[in-house]
């Protein structure tokens, strides 16, 4: 076949398939039956877009013109399923109830990865806009780790290709807002305080790796053998009274060095295997983003003993590299942003928000943020008029341009108990420090 024949038959071929990639569309949202937990009349739609995110879209029956774009936590490491974002959507059902049209994608694959997650959650906005129409405003509501994915789509996608905020306003809540490497420095000092103490994670008769890898390369590991693990450490299962004097040691000295709450060091434990081991395998090739080469361990009943021998590595540069790439956040936001955090969260903890006070300031953001905090001791869901208050103060303060204070936000709540019958917890006053390591 001559050359030139052979250049336009591969012209030809090249210009179908852009034809073909350019005529697809994502296919329309679905009607589904909603959750029992929205309003009478809502309506609800499900679909799974071109990355192959599956997502959910709810809209009241008086709707009052407001989008709010979900991003959820995690992440999650079970491969994605279509009706995931229906739990989401039902822990913040006060949204729908307040009159706000709902929508949020379960991202298009399991495990790590912020920015992947942050171009899910700003697809599902275009789909809820092609199915809603153009709604009066637009917020974004990031919960949990999803904190750090809604506050990384604020920085990627705040303005439009003319300069138009995709965003109005942003909601973080219970936000891990340290980003990358920082939001999970206290993991690896788990793994290596834990693994100091207890030898067997892994067992001196299994295979060795250093516990920055979360696993073995391929290999797996249940929430029940970890928890099996951990009781046969610290009796954490067991009563106070039942666990041995090695176990009460080891448990008091684990906690005491790593702040971790005991309700949730087994879950702790498993992120920092787990997760730990989707980053670093399937995310970093096998590099190591984590580092605790020059932390000094205090509060066990041997410090020096401790800091010895517990195991030591350094980050590999390329991979904290990626990993603050992927995941940083900068301040440098356009829209308006409140926060609300509990005081004793034992999942992410509070002074992920003093962090990110930080970054925004010096940003020269500071007079676009403002943060809320709560006496509680929970991290997924908080008190139910406490988010109806934020979303409130959000709107007054885009529509009136009245920047909201914690003692606005905290008069608001009052209110809005009064129709959710749950009390409100705010602590006006409160104001969390950087914890060192």
């Amino acid at each position: 076949m001559h050359f030139r024949t052979i250049l336009m038959s591969a012209a030809a071929v090249v210009v179908t398939a852009l034809t073909a990639s350019a005529q697809q569309k994502p296919a329309d949202p679905a009607p589904k039956d909603c959750p029992s937990s929205m309003p009478v009349g809502t309506e609800c739609f499900a679909g799974q877009d071109l990355h192959g995110a599956y997502y959910w879209i709810a809209k009241p029956k008086d709707w009052n013109g407001t989008l709010v774009v979900h991003a959820h936590g995690g992440p999650r490491t079970a491969k994605p399923t279509p009706d995931d974002p229906v739990e989401d959507l039902e822990r913040f059902a006060v949204t729908v109830q307040e009159g706000y049209a709902w929508a949020g994608s379960n991202y298009r694959r399991e495990g790590y990865g912020v920015r992947m997650a942050a171009a899910d959650t700003d697809n599902v906005r275009r789909i809820a806009i092609r199915l809603l129409g153009k709604p009066k405003h637009v917020l974004l509501h990031g919960q949990s780790w999803g904190g750090n994915v809604a506050a990384k789509t604020a920085e990627l996608y705040a303005l439009d290709w003319r300069g138009q905020k995709n965003y109005d306003g942003v909601v973080l809540t219970s936000g891990l807002l340290a980003g990358g490497g920082h939001g999970y420095d206290f993991r690896a000092d788990l793994r290596a305080v834990y693994q100091y103490y207890c030898k067997n994670h892994p067992r001196a008769d299994e295979v060795q790796y250093p516990v920055w890898q979360g696993l073995p390369k391929g290999s797996k590991m249940s929430r029940d053998e970890l928890q099996q693990r951990v009781d046969e450490c610290t009796g954490i299962s067991l009563a106070k009274d039942k666990r041995s004097p090695e176990q009460a040691k080891n448990l008091a000295n684990i906690l005491a060095v790593t702040k971790v709450p005991e309700k949730t060091l087994v879950a702790h434990l498993s992120w920092a295997t787990g997760l730990f081991s989707d980053i670093v395998w399937r995310r970093m090739d096998g590099k190591n983003p984590f580092a605790n080469a020059d932390v000094q361990y205090k509060g066990s009943d041997d410090d020096a003993a401790l800091n010895k021998g517990v195991e030591r590595f350094k980050a590999d540069p390329q991979a904290a590299r990626l990993m603050a790439y992927d995941a940083d956040l900068t301040g440098q936001i356009v829209a308006p942003t409140i926060t609300l955090h509990a005081k004793n969260d034992p999942t992410v903890f509070v002074d992920h928000e003093a962090i990110y006070r930080q970054t925004v300031d010096k940003a020269g953001n500071s007079e676009l943020l403002v943060q809320n905090f709560s006496d509680e001791a929970e991290h997924s869901k908080l008190s139910t008029p406490q988010y109806a208050a934020l979303f409130s103060a959000m709107l007054s303060w885009i529509d009136k341009g009245e920047k909201p204070t914690p003692q606005t936000v905290a008069a608001l709540c009052e209110k809005k108990a009064e129709t959710y019958k749950e009390p409100c917890k705010l602590l006006p006053d409160f104001v969390p420090q950087i914890q060192e390591r």
